[in-house]
C-alpha cells in the first residue's frame, strides 16, 4: 500500500525529453560520440540528467530517444520513448519537425499554426538550445535538421483531448516548466488547503484566486492585487469556495481566463478538460441571450477556441455591443453560479481576461474586492 503522506516525486515534460534526444542524437552526429546521459538544464532552472536510449547513426544521420518520466503524476505519455534523429542541412540555422506520432496541428488558435507539427513554442526553444550547444561543441556552424518522433505516439493521442483541440496524428511535445509536477486529486487539495489556511492566518479574510499562472499574472500586473493575497487554485473552483467559507474568509475574487472561467458559467464547478468543456456550447448560448442570430451561434460551435469566438462577435456580422452583451451574459452566469456554491456565507467575484483583449468582464463586486487585495502604491 503507498504512503499517503509521501511527498510526491515530479517528472519531466516531453519537451524536456525531446530536447536531450535531440543534443544526443546531434552530438553522436557531429562528433562521433554517444552519450549515455544528457544533462540539460529545464527552463524552470532545475538540472537533470536524462539517460538515452537507442543511439544510432548511419547514411549521414543519428537518431537518439528518451524515455518520459512523469513522476507521480497520471499522464497518458508517462513511459513513451521521445525520439530524435537529426541530420545536416544545406540551410543554416536549426529545422524542427514531427514525424511518426507526433501530432500535426489542423485548427487556429493553438501555440503553433494550423499544419505544423504539435511541438510548442518553449520545447521549441529548448530543442534549438540543446542541438546548438551539441554544434558548438563540435565546432560546427553549419545547419541542422531535426525530426521528433513518438514511437506509440498515434495510439496514445486516443486516450487525450487532442483530437478535440485539433491536434491529430500523435500526441504533442508540451511543457513550459520543462517539469512535471504531480496533479493527484488528493494532493492538489490538501496543498491548496494548507496555502489557504496560511494565507486566511498572515494576510486576512480575503483572497484573489486563479487556475493558472496567467491570471496569476494578470491579477498583479493587470488588477495590482498584493501578491500576498494571491494563489492559485487548479481546477478546483467548487473545493476552493468550499474551503474559503470553512476556513472563515470575508470574500474571494478569481482572476480567470475565459478559457477556464466560461465552464462557471455553465455551473462547471471542475474546470480541468477531462471532467467538462462545453466552452463553444456555453460561449453561443450566452451570445442568443445577447441577441445573435442562429447562424452566428452555429459558427461560435465550431470554434476551436474561446479567442476564436470572441474574434468572431468582435468582427462578424452582428448587432451593435453584442461582444459586450455577451461577456455580461457570462460574467452574469459566472456570479450566479459563484454566489450559489457559497451559498451567501461569503462574498464571491470574478474578472475574466483574454490573452488577445484583455479583460473582458467582471462582476459588479470585484472593484469593491479588489480594494481589499490591492497593494499598496
Amino acid at each position: 500500500m503507498k504512503d499517503s503522506s509521501r511527498k510526491l516525486r515530479n517528472g519531466f515534460t516531453t519537451g524536456t525529453c525531446a530536447a536531450a534526444a535531440a543534443e544526443a542524437a546531434a552530438y553522436r552526429l557531429l562528433t562521433g560520440t554517444g552519450m549515455t546521459e544528457v544533462p540539460i538544464e529545464t527552463p524552470d532552472g532545475t538540472h537533470l540528467k536524462l539517460g538515452t536510449e537507442d543511439l544510432w547513426c548511419h547514411d549521414g544521420r543519428a537518431g537518439c530517444g528518451v524515455r518520459k518520466d512523469a513522476g507521480d503524476d497520471i499522464d497518458a505519455t508517462d513511459g513513451l520513448l521521445i525520439c530524435a534523429e537529426v541530420e545536416r542541412s544545406s540551410r543554416p540555422g536549426i529545422h524542427i519537425d514531427g514525424g511518426s506520432g507526433v501530432g500535426r496541428v489542423t485548427k487556429k488558435g493553438l501555440d503553433q499554426p494550423v499544419g505544423n507539427a504539435a511541438i510548442n513554442s518553449v520545447p521549441r526553444r529548448m530543442i534549438t538550445e540543446a542541438v546548438r550547444h551539441a554544434a558548438e561543441d563540435a565546432g560546427f556552424d553549419g545547419g541542422l535538421n531535426v525530426l521528433i518522433t513518438v514511437p506509440g505516439g498515434e495510439e496514445v493521442a486516443l486516450k487525450t483531448f487532442n483530437g478535440r483541440l485539433g491536434i491529430e496524428g500523435g500526441i504533442s511535445i508540451l511543457g513550459t516548466s520543462g517539469i512535471v509536477h504531480p496533479m493527484s486529486r488528493r494532493a492538489l487539495l490538501e496543498s491548496m488547503y494548507a496555502e489557504m489556511r496560511m494565507h486566511r492566518a498572515s494576510s486576512g479574510p480575503w483572497l484573489c484566486l486563479s487556475p493558472g499562472n496567467y491570471g496569476e499574472r494578470f491579477a498583479f500586473d493587470e488588477l495590482g492585487v498584493d501578491p500576498e493575497k494571491e494563489m492559485l487554485c487548479s481546477n478546483f473552483i467548487g473545493e476552493t469556495v468550499d474551503k474559503a467559507v470553512d476556513l472563515g474568509f470575508c470574500g474571494i475574487l478569481f482572476s480567470a481566463h475565459i478559457g477556464k472561467f466560461i465552464k462557471v458559467s455553465g455551473g462547471i464547478m471542475n474546470t480541468h478538460s477531462k471532467e467538462a468543456d462545453c466552452r463553444m456550447e456555453l460561449m453561443a448560448a450566452a451570445a442568443l441571450k445577447a441577441g445573435c442570430d442562429a447562424d452566428t451561434a452555429r459558427k461560435i460551435l465550431s470554434c476551436n477556441t474561446t479567442d476564436d469566438a470572441i474574434d468572431l462577435l468582435r468582427s462578424g456580422p452582428a448587432p451593435e455591443g453584442l461582444f459586450q452583451k455577451t461577456m455580461d451574459a457570462v460574467i452574469s452566469g459566472i456570479a450566479h453560479y459563484l454566489a450559489l456554491r457559497c451559498g451567501g456565507k461569503l462574498e464571491t467575484g470574478a474578472v475574466i481576461f483574454s490573452d488577445r483583449y484583455g479583460k473582458l468582464a467582471e462582476t459588479d463586486n470585484a472593484g469593491a474586492l479588489l480594494a481589499h487585495l490591492r497593494r499598496s502604491r
